[in-house]
């Protein structure tokens, strides 16, 4: 405990100010996510298209592609969500997944987790001895399936969120992130509140339906 919080404490005073503004952004953008608040997605973006520039910036071309996407899915996710009725209200609303959905997102989550285990593994063999295939495809295929189902307002994205949260916290940790794993933990908490928030829209949605 006391090497994570030296760690911490390091990485801290190491951490620029574009980095700063990444991590404050992306907890802003979850909050706003369990509020159901459109602002979500130009918020998010700000620190998706931060992360790019990072991530080329130091030649972490896997981590680049992985915000890649989520700027090009919170593009999506913000044209969906801002659908109005005649009454000005969103057309897309809160909703659990039914058994189509579920069939697709495990579907999703394996194709993406098979993509970015291949390639991880390839990687580690000839590149980078110290890549983690398996916890690493894990996190990020969780992630891209939450991210997806974020955009439809599926309440299940949340699980997905959990997922990649509690994976991520002890793999940034070995990577030597203390900070990542710290923002991970935060995103966790947020992650779980909004599973709760989101829960209760559904069964309000569906009794309206």
């Amino acid at each position: 405990m006391t090497e994570f919080f030296r760690q911490f404490i390091q990485e801290l005073s190491n951490t620029g100010l574009l980095e700063f503004i990444a991590v404050v952004f992306g907890i802003l953008s979850v909050w706003l996510s369990k509020k159901e608040n459109i602002l979500v997605y130009p918020v998010g973006l700000v620190n998706t298209i931060i992360y790019i520039y990072l991530s080329f910036k130091a030649d972490l071309f896997g981590e680049a592609s992985v915000n890649l996407y989520y700027t090009a899915v919170s593009l999506y996710g913000w044209y969906l969500w801002s659908g109005k009725s005649e009454s000005n209200k969103p057309i897309l609303k809160i909703l659990y997944s039914g058994k189509k959905d579920w069939i697709l997102q495990l579907a999703f989550f394996a194709g993406m987790f098979l993509l970015f285990y291949f390639s991880l593994k390839g990687l580690k063999e000839n590149f980078s001895a110290d890549a983690l295939p398996f916890p690493d495809a894990f996190a990020t295929a969780a992630a891209f399936t939450g991210m997806w189902l974020m955009a439809r307002k599926k309440v299940e994205s949340w699980y997905w969120w959990i997922i990649t949260n509690i994976a991520s916290i002890p793999l940034f940790y070995i990577k030597g992130f203390a900070l990542t794993s710290v923002y991970y933990f935060i995103l966790l908490l947020m992650a779980v509140s909004g599973l709760i928030e989101w829960r209760k829209k559904a069964i309000a949605n569906r009794n309206n339906l």
